[in-house]
């Protein structure tokens, strides 16, 4: 069963013509330095304990992660919403934002999304250390559907989840610039968050955890001057080429 599954797995990975040797470093500078940022441990509540009826809802989630991943449009969403890229996350998302986003076509608002987002994603170090939960495949020892990446990934904490701060982060950027898209792209980024229960990589509280931490982050984002010019530069770009098409 298990051969058969990471057999239909490679194919989707080749289809989707997909690289994830996944965690590769990307710089782009913050608006707002990490250790100035909120310590998000004095504003979120601890995982819950195991045995507990909240660690019990996130079992139960587990297990509906892994029948989801014998749909394979599913398995495909869950593995490219997998890959730590920038330029994925806005190709991603640049879907229901309504607008292919990159830093020749849209300098503007790709400045802003990829410092604004790494600005707000920086929040999450201080609690994946403090908590250092330990991942859904490694307590069930079992691999999960980037078994290449386990071993590594059982050495940093599951609480709360980076995709999903990351994937939130961004959406909230993309509704302050194009509003009217706001539903869309907040639907799909919840559905990136889906796919990281799917994938076995994080617990449902750490996904749901992750989604305040990133308006947290989002917060203290709005207080930078820098922030606040870039974003009403990306937002009269968006609005010249919304007028252009």
């Amino acid at each position: 069963m298990k051969k058969t599954f990471f057999t239909a797995l490679t194919a989707v990975v080749l289809l989707a013509g997909i690289q994830f040797s996944a965690f590769a470093q990307e710089e782009f500078k913050p608006y707002i330095p990490e250790k100035e940022m909120p310590d998000v441990v004095q504003c979120i509540p601890a995982p819950p304990e195991d045995p507990s009826t909240g660690f019990d809802y996130d079992i139960l989630r587990y297990m509906w992660g892994k029948q989801q991943r014998k749909d394979s449009v599913r398995l495909a969403m869950a593995v490219r919403d997998a890959v730590w890229n920038m330029d994925t996350t806005l190709a991603i998302l640049g879907v229901p934002f309504g607008m292919e986003i990159s830093k020749t076509s849209t300098p503007a608002i790709y400045e802003v999304l990829t410092r604004g987002i790494t600005t707000i994603e920086n929040i999450r170090f201080r609690p994946k250390a403090h908590y250092f939960r330990i991942r859904p495949f490694a307590y069930f020892a079992e691999p999960s559907i980037f078994p290449q990446d386990d071993e590594w990934l059982a050495t940093e904490g599951s609480y709360p989840s980076g995709h999903t701060i990351r994937a939130w982060a961004c959406a909230l950027l993309m509704a302050q610039i194009n509003p009217e898209a706001a539903e869309a792209i907040f639907a799909r980024a919840w559905q990136s968050g889906e796919s990281r229960v799917i994938s076995g990589c994080h617990w449902q509280s750490d996904v749901d955890a992750s989604r305040p931490v990133a308006g947290i982050g989002y917060s203290r984002l709005q207080s930078s001057e820098e922030f606040q010019r870039d974003i009403f530069r990306a937002q009269q770009e968006f609005r010249r080429l919304k007028a252009a098409k």
